[in-house]
């Protein structure tokens, strides 16, 4: 039986899959070390369960598309691309940041999979 005590994220999480069935957000999260995975899956939890949240864990980059920013161990930072579709949190694109400005090539990939999802 469920228990009905135990609070429901606010919004799903669902990671873009390709036509090849690939989950290439899922996938860069398997390659990561074992306390950066903790971290991005934390900070993902916080925008489930928080949702709509703000800076400094979520920022809107524009053109729908919003980023989860990451601290991790020895002052690096990855950043999360998702957008909400169908009341649902879809992760788009991750990536270690090292930039202070969030590149183009990664916003833009995270836009066209934002249209491939919607379609």
């Amino acid at each position: 039986m469920p228990d009905d005590d135990v609070e429901k994220p606010k919004l799903p999480l669902v990671f873009f899959r390709t036509a090849a069935g690939a989950e290439p957000v899922r996938e860069w999260l398997r390659e990561l070390p074992a306390a950066d995975r903790r971290a991005v899956g934390l900070d993902l939890l916080r925008v489930q369960y928080l949702w709509p949240i703000g800076k400094p864990l979520c920022d809107h980059i524009g053109g729908g598309i919003w980023e989860v920013r990451i601290d991790l161990e020895g002052n690096r930072i990855a950043r999360v691309l998702f957008c909400i579709i169908g009341g649902e949190i879809v992760a788009l694109n991750g990536f270690i940041k090292k930039t202070q400005k969030t590149p183009p090539r990664e916003i833009d990939l995270a836009k066209k999979r934002m249209k491939e999802y919607g379609t």
